[in-house]
Order: structure tokens, then sequence, then C-alpha cells
């Protein structure tokens, strides 16, 4: 803009000085001179002037957001901020009882998303009395941190700040069967140290594996008392009942603007806007689903979403999540139990008006559609939700009942966990074998865990079909203690998504997210597939990518497939692809386990043992990269014992050298891990 006005105030003197004859040469030059010299000075002093204003005009740009925790705490009189890591939710929940609990010890917590506030700021949290951090953080994946931690970690690993002021506890949620268990709050508490702040209390390590509730409650329940200590205080009194929330009953509401659903956005899936993510889904058709077993108890399935205009791009190893519904039949029991009209428009608002959570869920809504989308009806509740609920019991019986295993007792941990977990009671159940209990179902409703995504593994290559994405998935189904037939949400959910080009019946709200399970950048690059039952997901994608870019004249390496099931002719998945990609040479070699065809079970291990001297050559010469899907429990457990095997024997190392090379290749990006428990 500069450049243009300068060149535009020229022209304008330059052909008056043509058109007045009277005057002379001299004056006309004495007059360019001056015009020029005035040019050139305004457009140097405009450049001068605007280059510091670049920055000014970037800043403006800048998101828009109370990023100081340590202001909103001035103002709110709180001294304790509970930060969580939370990619299901837990975390979250873990941090909003512990920000609770503060009130019985004389103190004010408020509970914190890292991605909201600027973490920079830890270093000024001495300017308030009494205060304290503390971070509940999960690791997601293979030890990395949660998507809305990643921001922290990043800065945490590049910081330098001074915390000396700092004091800090962190209690890690991780689950035993991962190889990097509790990696995020290893660092995480490790870190803050190095940093120079002050550990309060003991890293606290929760396992998802074996009893994660229980274990948070051990950590609590000497965490206070360490508090305590630290500041000279003490508990003011017994637990108590606080509602976060007040209700509210819309009796005259314009429907256009109440949540039927939607995630974020009112209205987003009627009016659909990429980007799309875990706050703004994309309604994805089902345009195929389809059994994928023969036979036997199980129900294995195929679907395809199609993702064409949504801008959204995927890579093969990447997950889809995406947002299930609620049995509606569970829904209508739990209002028919309660006595309530599950149509009622109501929100629920939250007391702290200071506070960035203004609802537990998207209000205005009805209790139908909080049951339905919004909350997680089919899980075991916590304690906390169990002690809450109590002093609703009319039966001196069953309110005893509850708050013993809603307790820190011995006995009553025993009890919450075989009446509770092991008998895999959800909140209808109890509400059943508890015929007092009769809560306000707004009071439950502010009480249940939020209804988590489900991911799933890719089934197909974006190179091959870039405007559908395949999800392979087996139905959760099984019979509880209590002879009670409990039904996985999600899986059942997409069993009846049936195609249907003009219903909504086959609609499926998701996202991507990205992954590190990828293949090698170079096609050549030999690649060695162990992935058992639904393991099998990723790696049509990957065979399906190699075959194209085989197609398209690159050389491709060795594609090797461990692939397992239980019987041939029941649950053989992708049996014909398998076979057809096999054929071609584009799957060098396809090994498949049969685990209960014969007297003996077998295993993709065995298997790899059975090719142990081709796995090593494969990996020792062709610098091949492995990976691993599917249970993280058992399977990958045994399949990476049988690797320290193999190399031990081949590459002539002791059983720590083995170990230490299998690390290294990970540590390499040359062992991926996509595994659950």
């Amino acid at each position: 803009m500069g450049d243009a006005g300068a060149e535009a105030n020229v022209s304008p003197p330059a052909g008056t000085a043509q058109q007045d004859s009277p005057v002379s040469m001299t004056d006309v030059f004495l007059v360019s001179l001056i015009v020029g010299l005035f040019t050139y000075w305004f457009f140097f002093r405009k450049k001068k002037e605007e280059i510091p204003d670049l920055p000014k005009m970037q800043s403006v740009a800048a998101p828009v957001r109370d990023s100081s925790f340590i202001e909103k705490m001035k103002k709110t009189g709180r001294n304790i901020v509970v930060f969580y890591g939370s990619q299901t939710g837990t975390a979250e929940e873990f941090a909003n009882r512990l920000s609770k609990d503060a009130v019985r010890y004389g103190l004010r917590g408020m509970a914190a998303d890292p991605e909201e506030y600027d973490l920079s700021d830890l270093s000024r949290l001495s300017e308030i009395d009494k205060s304290l951090a503390v971070f509940c953080m999960a690791t997601y994946g293979e030890g990395d941190p949660t998507d809305n931690a990643q921001d922290f970690y990043d800065w945490l690993q590049e910081a330098d700040a001074d915390l000396s002021g700092l004091r800090f506890a962190v209690f890690g949620l991780g689950n035993k069967t991962y190889e990097h268990f509790n990696a995020m709050g290893k660092y995480v508490d490790k870190r803050l140290e190095e940093l120079g702040a002050q550990r309060i209390f003991e890293l606290g390590l929760g396992d998802d594996d074996s009893n994660l509730e229980e274990d948070f409650i051990t950590w609590r329940e000497q965490f206070w008392p360490a508090v305590c200590e630290h500041f000279g205080v003490e508990a003011t009194g017994e637990e108590s009942s606080i509602r976060q929330y007040e209700l509210v009953v819309h009796t005259d509401v314009n429907m256009n603007k109440v949540y039927t659903g939607e995630m974020g956005r009112l209205k987003s899936y009627e009016n659909q806007k990429p980007p799309f993510d875990a706050k703004n889904p994309f309604l994805a058709q089902v345009t195929e689903n389809r059994k994928l077993n023969e036979g036997g108890e199980r129900h294995l399935m195929h679907l395809e979403l199609d993702i064409s205009n949504s801008k959204i791009r995927y890579e093969s190893g990447d997950h889809v999540a995406v947002y299930p519904a609620n049995d509606s039949s569970l829904v209508n029991q739990i209002g028919e139990i309660l006595g309530t009209d599950l149509d009622t428009i109501m929100s629920l608002n939250n007391l702290d008006e200071e506070s960035n959570k203004k609802h537990p869920f998207p209000c205005p809504t009805s209790y139908r559609t909080a049951l339905t989308y919004y909350l997680d009806i089919t899980n075991p509740p916590r304690t906390n939700v169990l002690y809450e609920l109590a002093q609703y019991a009319t039966d001196a019986g069953e309110q005893e009942r509850l708050r013993k295993m809603a307790s820190s007792a011995a006995e009553g941990k025993a009890l919450y966990l075989s009446w509770v977990v092991e008998a895999r009671r959800n909140i209808l159940a109890i509400l059943q074998d508890m015929p007092s209990l009769r809560p306000p179902i707004d009071h439950l409703c502010e009480l249940l865990p939020r209804l988590q995504a489900r991911y799933y593994s890719i089934a197909s290559s974006s190179k091959v079909h870039p405007n559908t994405i395949h999800i392979c998935a087996v139905t959760v189904e099984y019979e509880t203690k209590t002879g009670r037939l409990n039904k996985g949400v999600a899986t059942n959910w997409l069993k009846n998504k049936v195609p249907d080009k003009n219903g909504s019946n086959s609609l499926v709200p998701m996202y991507v997210r990205k992954s590190q399970f990828r293949l090698p950048f170079k096609p050549s690059t030999p690649i060695i597939m162990i992935g058992p039952g639904t393991g099998v997901a990723p790696f049509i994608g990957f065979i399906q990518e190699r075959a194209w870019l085989k197609e398209q004249g690159k050389e491709v390496g060795e594609t090797v497939l461990y692939y397992g099931c239980r019987h041939e002719r029941e649950d053989y998945l992708y049996r014909e692809e398998l076979a057809r990609f096999h054929r071609e040479g584009v799957l060098t070699q396809l090994n498949v386990a049969f685990s209960r065809d014969q007297a003996e079970k077998v295993y993709v291990q065995h298997l790899l043992k059975k090719n142990k001297e081709n796995v090593w050559k494969l990996l020792n010469e062709g610098n091949a990269h492995i990976y691993v899907c599917g249970d993280a429990r058992n399977m990958a457990r045994d399949v990476q014992n049988t690797f320290y095997e193999i190399v031990a024997e081949f590459g002539n190392m002791s059983q720590p050298q083995a170990v230490d090379y299998v690390k290294k290749l990970m540590t390499k990006g040359r062992y991926s891990l996509d595994v659950w428990s």
C-alpha cells in the first residue's frame, strides 16, 4: 500500500510541470528535484513507520482467552489449582473431586484445563498464600500426553523457568499393561522438581488395569494429611455433599435453542462447518455395514463412513473417534424407576459464576438427551457418586452400604470392588438393587461422568479410499455375575447403523485423531505386522497403501503379516482380501494362527518363533519396521518377549542386551504399538 501511494503522488506533479509553459526549465528542474526529494522522504518515512507496526497487527489476531489462572485464583479467593490432562474424562473427574475436597480444610480449590491457561504463570503461584498446584495427568497411547496437555508438555520440555516458589503434587493415571506406564505423570513430577518446585507429597501412580479408583482413594487419603501438615491447617469436618450445579427447568423455551446431542456448537449437526474435531464432529453416513465372520457367537463387522465434502484428511494408522449413543431401553428404565418425565427441558448451571465450565454438558437440553448422548450410564459408578447418592436412600441399611463402599476403609474398598466393579453394576443396576434409593434425576445427571468418544484403528488407506473411512469392530456383550446382560455402548450402536441414504439412522458423529503408527518413509523398507483379531484393522490400510505404491511403480519392500483368530471357518477376518493381496505379491508373507482349531492353542507369537530366522534377517539386514496392534495385556507382551528371544539367539546377545536392542528399536520408531487393554 505504501509503494502504491508514493507512485500516485508522483504523477500529478509531473503532469502539472509539463503543462505550465511560462515556467523556465530551471524552475521545472527545481520543482522536479523538490518533488523527487519529497517523494523519497515520504516513501522511506512510510517504510520506517510500518515495520514496527507489524507485530502490533499480529498481536491483535492472537487468540483471546483469560489465560492467567493466577489472576482468576486471586479474584475468586482460591489457593489450590488442580490441573488435569484427560483423554477419557477420568483425570478431569479426579481433579474436580480434589478441588471440592479443599473446602474441608478451609482452603478453596479450582479444577483447570491446562489447554485454557498460560502455564508459565506457575512461577507466580507463590504470590497466593497457602498455594498449591496439583496435577492429575493421564498417559495416552505409548507414553504420550493427552490432547489437552500437549501444550503443557511442550512447555515443560522447553522451559527454563524458576519454579522455586511452587509447591506441587502429582497423581498419574496409567495402565501397567502398556510399555510406558504412567509416563506423563512421572515426567511432570520429575520435571517440576528439576525446575525448582517443591514436592509436598509423593507421586501417585494409578493403574487402570487393576483398580484405578482404589489407587486414587488410597493416594488421596494420604495426600490431604500431608497438605494439612505443610500448611498447618486442619480438617473442618466430615466430607459433605455440595452441589456444584443448580437446576433450572424451562417451561417456555424456544426449541431451536435446545441441544439435541451436539457436542459443541448448537445446531452443528444441521449446519456442518469444518474443521471437524472432538468439539465439532462430522456426521458421516454409513455406506456399508457387513458382518465379517461366518460363524461363532460373536458379531465382527466392517463399516464404511462417507467423509465426502468434509475436508477430513487421514493417513493409514490414524484413529477414528465416534460418539455413540446409549441404548434407549436403558434410558427409559432410568426415567421410569425415578418417575421422571425425560422430555423435560432443563439446564444445570454452575453455581461458581467464575468457572469456565458453565454446565456439565451442553444446556439447555432434555433429560432424555443428556442420558442418551452426554452421560455414561453403563460403566460402574465411582465411589464419589455412591457417596453423594447415599443421602437419598431412605432405607438405613442401603444408605450405610453406599457410604461404606465410598469410604477409604479396607472393608469398604473390598465391598465396592466385589459389589460394584466385579459385578459390573451400572447406575441402573444399582437403582434396581436398592429399592429405597431414588435420587433427584438432576443430581444424578450432575454426578454421572460424560459419555466418551470411542477410538478405532482405521482399516483403510486414504490413497485408495480418500472419501471413506473403514472400521473393523467386534460387538461387546457379556453376562454379569448378577445375571444381567451388559452390552458395549459403541459396538452395539454401530451394529445397528444400517446404510440408508435418506434416514438419520445411518449417521455417525466422528472425527480423526492423528497417530504415530505410520508406515516407513521409504516404501522399500520391509515391514512385519502382528495383529490378531480386530488388531488386523490398521494393517488392511497398510497393505492397501503398499499395493497402491506398487501400482505407482514404486519399489515396495517385503510386507509380512502375522494374523490370528480362533477358528479358520468362523472368524477369519478379511480372508478374501488378504488372499488376493498375497496372490498379487503385495503381501509377501501371510502367516495365520488359528488358536482353537487344534488341541494345543497356537498364537501369533508361536508363528514368529517358527519363522525366527527369517524374522531376524528382515530385522537385522533389512532394517524392517515392526508393528503390533491388538490386546496389550497378553498378546503385545508375549510378542515383545518373543522378539527378545529371537534377538538374543540370532544376535548373540544376553537377555538384557536383547531387551535394550528392542527398546532402541522403539526409540527409533522401528517398533510401533497400537494396543488397548
